[in-house]
């Protein structure tokens, strides 16, 4: 069936070029003037972040990245302290530096992102369709892509997490095409590609760097190695 439209995931996808933000995070922590931390810890904490901010609000929708970062950053070092792995006193001065760090990273991806959008906008619907804090329209406008998204589906706002397959139909739905003529692009096999299949819809998956040390799962469908390489294909 002819493609007329494209779901877009943001995180990880069209802010860091496929990578999951866990290793990047991580590079950022080996700038501190720190003790390398123990990467089971690391993870343990990054994870208590991401569940304390799934359950209270923390981040608000006129957050832009850098801000929502620090505020992760804060959680993430604060859990660490409570070791004496960091010292209290520094924690403001370094989710600052681990906050401008991943700016930097997600200005450069979005960078490479912004002529392959515009490409395809002139040709098909686009949509977004994210697990996000509820600020994601803040930070679309902050790397100057919101134009290119008329229909946003953010997961703190409508209330369906991937990779419950209701949140791409709502995406879907916004679009006002059937699932097979909408082509999902997404990072994660798990989140994006499987449920989005679930409904028909055509895939291709962004590879990148997983979290860490996890296998890449089976998957079938298109797959590119950067984002600039839908140009070509469309």
């Amino acid at each position: 069936m002819e493609t007329k439209g494209f779901i877009f995931d943001y995180g990880g996808t069209l802010d860091n070029n496929g990578d999951h933000w866990a290793p990047v995070i991580r590079e950022a922590f080996a700038t501190l003037p720190i003790p390398e931390i123990p990467l089971d810890r690391f993870c343990q904490a990054y994870v208590y972040a991401e569940r304390l901010l799934a359950k209270e609000r923390h981040i608000m929708p006129e957050h832009n990245f850098a801000q929502m970062m620090r505020i992760k950053a804060e959680i993430e070092l604060n859990e660490l302290a409570a070791d004496g792995m960091v010292s209290p006193a520094d924690i403001p001065a370094f989710a600052k530096q681990i906050a401008e760090y991943c700016d930097d990273r997600a200005r450069r991806c979005t960078s490479e992102a912004i002529p392959v959008l515009e490409y395809l906008s002139q040709k098909y619907s686009l949509a977004l369709v994210s697990n996000f804090y509820g600020n994601i329209n803040s930070v679309l406008q902050q790397y100057g892509l919101a134009h290119f998204f008329p229909h946003v589906i953010e997961s703190a706002v409508v209330g369906v997490r991937k990779p419950d397959p209701a949140i791409f139909r709502l995406g879907v739905e916004a679009l006002g095409l059937k699932p097979q003529e909408v082509v999902v692009v997404g990072d994660s096999i798990s989140k994006d590609i499987v449920p989005a299949q679930s409904l028909g819809c055509q895939t291709i998956w962004i590879k990148g760097r997983p979290w860490f040390g996890e296998k890449t799962p089976e998957h079938s469908g298109k797959s590119i190695d950067s984002i600039s390489e839908l140009a070509m294909l469309y």
